[in-house]
């Protein structure tokens, strides 16, 4: 009859209030609000959202705020944090809260919602890596939305309705989850009489309670009662509160009780009707999952079934060979076509011809069809005998590819080009296929990428583009040719990937920070680019003098009128294959590396964006003499001492005499100016010393400046990298020198860090929330202060290499004290395997073998089994989310893989712009496969480090249902 009454009252209620209650603390000037779906939440504009305001209570920062909202009220709310202005400053991760008020809940009472701020590391879970692959298997429960039930007793004075809600993603089959604590409704800690939750999808767990007021004791703090004493005052008002956990307890009577302090919830004493409180608890608190991975990249993988090159399908043999290893991620290279100069310096990953298209040189052609002719069967058997070599034979294998492919594509186009799969793949792909396909045409056409050649073709048009893929044109079978074999691709690599997500493998796909400025991008979408620019990185571990990569740099502001299409179109097509992903070289989308288009080499560049000197700055503090801080400071004893006798014929050549110094002559004052008149003079015989050597003295001469002037700018300064190197900065002045090297560190640490903080957030969340995809960041480098804040923010998974530490004080980093949200390795493809390394520098080895391993023994001098095994080890013993080795140094476990020179296992030189990406692994998957020692040795090394298996500690060990009833009797 009570439960009849309240529905009855419900039905007529028209308003109830609602109060969010969170804690948080802020810096001084900035607070919190709440926003939402809903009109009285700002409809999603933080400008008109709800401010919360701050309480301080038992310790904590606690924000609140009240509202009045209808009886049926439903929203989906986030919690921001905002200045004194309202400007938005961060945000919570995750996905948006959704809220829906109980139909029973009486007219003018409260429904309290106690949240906690969503993490980035939170989010991370509901990342397709982990929601579909790592425990997909986990969350097989059946839907169980449990409404809140009120009983009779709620009525009564004192009652209170919670809702317990946890998060909890990591629950074996056979497994629930429970609340406990001190409340007799939950079992007075006693599991087996706990709260048991119900499984409402999305990793989440919850259920209602009722509990009777007596169950929350009132806290009586000392300095209350010494009040009480003093002022004999006996009516004060305090909180009642009750403490409680989570755990997780299986059919056969075992439970492992989460991690840290108990939790609390506390009440007003003061109140006398019933109060419901809803309140969500965030992360069931357990030692952090931590998986295992292995990093090659596709044109390294070797099987018995390719044809010169790694190729898509090999992705499931490798995925075989990862599962019986104990790993759970391969991590690839990018696999985009880089077609661009059809030769092998193509052979580079990183230089996109298209950053949606995939790479022919990865396609299986024996599975074009099931019909090959015999002459073609005859063909792909010689290709694989002729082209299984110890390295990629790039231009051959792509040769030979393209003419199969060919051959099978004219005995059966009709087929496929009609067939409901193809359309379905060209329906959902034109937008970037048919530009692709035209690309590719009148590349070959003209004989060359630079569009800029291309004639009337050279700028793009929709109208010119469906001109070129008419089914009219002559070359029509050449343009369907293009979709042919990014379909074929597309079903190859689909394939693989499934298998992946089948087998709770997690495949990491790496995305580029640059495209090839002769690219389908920057002919389709010339705006998005700054192409009187190139990219590249300034010196650090990798390359001392800098690295021009080439690439245009990002026109940010003309790529954020659309909210970043551009971006959320290649992540989109990424996660059709990927559950993980690469950001390559993260720190560009903070500030990147800018060098002008006549540069070849990375040292003379500035960050952009970023806040120049200005000439009224540099004026200040007695800088005047811009022409001599900005020009090459070239002297006759530099010249003497750079080219010896020959120095008057250089001079003749590449200089004209000006007072006491040289000035480059305008047809040789730049880098490319340069070179080109270098080679002039070799082809002619008139250098004394090689080609080589003289251009990289005349560089280093016209780098020889302080100061870089901005060519958009007249009157603004940027300093040259390293500028305390320079000879033109030694023959300055004490004050001079002293204003520079304070102007030249506060430019490269200090002035930038908020304008690139805001930068990185207004792009890389349009990446994030463009896929579900679990995103790690390459950060190696020279990294700004404000980097690591922010990717922690964002819940971006950072790179942790040993031998170049993020710690300026040391030589080698200490995996044990990475942090959780890291990817570590030994190696990785920009350096030499772990093996090679080892071979360099005897004094390093030295030093690695005393500081590391802790030994005072003269080290091997090579990194023999026992010796990768103990690296590799403290590797996965790691804090760090992930820890993803490069196959070549997992081979390194094992004698009998050794053979192979370790100078010949190094993927990339990153000193050298035209390194040719050649590299195969020596043995093949299927080998591998049936080397069951070598899988025993690595799968013992995961499972005794309690990678990818459920972590016991001494916090949450397993116990009997008799042992945790008395272990929790006495909290």
């Amino acid at each position: 009859m009570a439960n009849q009454g309240l529905f009855s009252a419900a039905k007529s209620m028209k308003s109830v209030k609602l109060k969010f209650r969170i804690p948080y603390y802020t810096e001084w000037g900035q607070s919190l609000l709440v926003c939402g779906s809903e009109p009285t939440l700002g409809l999603w504009n933080v400008k008109k959202g709800l401010l919360l305001s701050p309480v301080h209570q038992d310790d904590q920062l606690i924000w609140t705020a009240t509202i009045s909202v209808p009886c049926q009220f439903s929203c989906g709310y986030r919690y921001y944090v905002v200045d004194d202005a309202k400007n938005l400053l961060r945000w919570e991760m995750g996905n948006e809260r959704r809220l829906s008020i109980p139909h029973l809940l009486p007219e003018g009472h409260t429904l309290e919602l106690h949240d906690l701020w969503q993490t980035g590391a939170d989010a991370l879970l509901f990342r397709s890596a982990f929601k579909d692959v790592i425990f997909c298997k986990n969350s097989t429960f059946n839907i169980d939305r449990a409404e809140a039930i009120l009983h009779d007793e709620l009525v009564q004075q004192g009652s209170i309705l919670v809702r317990f809600k946890i998060c909890c993603p990591n629950v074996q089959e056979g497994t629930s989850v429970y609340v406990i604590g001190s409340s007799t409704k939950l079992g007075n800690w006693k599991v087996q009489d706990g709260l048991k939750l119900h499984y409402t999808g999305e990793y989440f767990w919850e259920a209602y309670c009722v509990i009777p007021r007596g169950d929350f004791p009132i806290r009586y703090p000392f300095l209350y009662i010494l009040f009480i004493s003093l002022l004999s005052i006996s009516f004060l008002f305090l909180n009642n509160y009750f403490t409680y956990k989570y755990c997780k307890y299986g059919k056969n009577g075992c439970f492992s009780l989460e991690v840290g302090s108990t939790r609390e919830l506390s009440v007003n004493s003061s109140k006398s009707q019933s109060q419901y409180i809803f309140l969500s608890d965030g992360m069931l608190r357990e030692m952090p999952w931590r998986g295992c991975g292995v990093a090659v990249p596709m044109f390294s993988v070797r099987s018995e079934d390719d044809i010169g090159v790694g190729e898509f399908l090999d992705l499931k043999l490798l995925v075989d060979w990862a599962v019986e290893s104990g790993f759970h991620l391969v991590q690839l290279l990018p696999i985009n076509d880089t077609s661009v100069h059809r030769m092998w310096w193509d052979s580079y990953p990183y230089s996109s011809l298209s950053v949606f298209a995939l790479h022919p040189l990865y396609l299986r052609v024996q599975a074009l069809s099931k019909n090959l002719p015999e002459d073609v069967k005859s063909e792909i058997r010689n290709a694989k005998e002729r082209l299984d070599g110890k390295d990629v034979d790039y231009e051959a294998t792509m040769a030979t590819k393209l003419s199969i492919a060919k051959k099978v594509f004219m005995q059966e186009k009709d087929l496929i080009l009609n067939s409901s799969s193809f359309h379905k793949f060209f329906s959902e792909n034109e937008d970037w296929l048919k530009p692709y396909a035209a690309f590719c045409f009148l590349r070959d056409f003209f004989e060359t990428s630079d569009h800029s050649q291309w004639g009337c073709f050279s700028n793009y048009s929709k109208d010119k583009l469906e001109k070129l893929v008419s089914k009219d044109a002559l070359h029509y079978d050449t343009i369907c040719f293009h979709y042919y074999i990014q379909f074929h691709l597309h079903l190859q690599l689909s394939e693989a990937a499934e298998d992946a997500r089948a087998k709770g493998v997690v495949l990491k796909g790496d995305l580029p920070i640059g495209v090839d400025r002769n690219s389908v991008d920057t002919w389709v979408y010339p705006t998005l680019f700054r192409m009187n620019t190139s990219t590249g990185a300034p010196p650090d571990y990798f390359a001392k003098n800098g690295q021009n990569w080439g690439f245009p740099t990002y026109n940010w502001e003309e790529m954020s009128k659309d909210n970043y299409g551009w971006w959320r179109a290649r992540l989109t097509q990424m996660g059709k294959y990927f559950t993980a992903y690469r950001i390559d070289h993260i720190l560009g989308f903070f500030r990147i590396w800018e060098l002008p288009d006549h540069a070849m080499t990375g040292l003379i560049g500035k960050f952009r964006p970023s806040i120049p000197l200005s000439q009224e700055e540099l004026e200040r503090e007695g800088i005047w003499d811009f022409d001599r801080l900005t020009c090459p400071y070239v002297r006759k004893e530099f010249l003497q001492e750079n080219f010896g006798d020959s120095w008057i014929l250089i001079a003749a050549n590449f200089f004209k005499e000006y007072l006491d110094r040289y000035e480059f002559k305008e047809e040789c004052n730049t880098e490319k100016k340069i070179a080109a008149k270098v080679h002039s003079c070799a082809e002619k015989s008139l250098l004394p010393e090689s080609e080589d050597k003289i251009r990289c003295d005349l560089f280093d001469l016209l780098k020889n400046i302080v100061l870089i002037k901005d060519p958009e700018h007249d009157k603004s300064f940027y300093p040259r990298f390293n500028l305390e190197d320079t000879s033109s900065f030694r023959d300055l002045d004490d004050h001079s020198k002293n204003v520079l090297k304070r102007l030249y560190y506060d430019y490269y640490f200090h002035r930038q860090d908020k304008l690139w903080r805001q930068n990185a957030l207004k792009t890389l969340p349009a990446l994030l929330n463009s896929s579900d995809m679990l995103a790690c960041g390459e950060d190696l480098g020279l990294i700004p202060a404000c980097v690591h804040p922010v990717m922690q923010e964002l819940g971006l998974i950072g790179l942790r290499i040993q031998r170049m530490p993020s710690e300026p004080d040391l030589e080698f980093g200490i995996p044990s004290q990475y942090n959780y949200m890291t990817v570590c390795a030994p190696s990785c493809h920009d350096c030499s395997t772990l093996r090679a390394w080892w071979e360099e520098d005897e004094e390093r080895r030295h030093r690695f073998f005393k500081s590391v391993i802790g030994s005072d023994d003269l080290p091997p001098s090579q990194c023999v089994p026992d010796l990768a095994h103990l690296i590799i080890r403290q590797h996965i013993e790691s804090p760090s989310m992930w820890a993803i080795f490069p196959l070549q140094d997992l081979l390194a476990l094992k004698e009998e893989y050794m053979t192979r020179p370790a100078t010949e296992e190094t993927i990339n030189d990153p000193t050298n712009p035209k390194h040719y990406w050649r590299y195969r692994i020596h043995v093949t998957m299927e080998s591998l496969i049936k080397d069951k020692e070598l899988k025993t040795i690595i799968k013992d090394l995961i499972q005794g480090s309690g990678r990818s298996y459920p972590q016991i500690g001494e916090a949450e060990r397993q116990l009997s249902q008799e042992t945790a009833a008395l272990a929790l009797g006495k909290q």
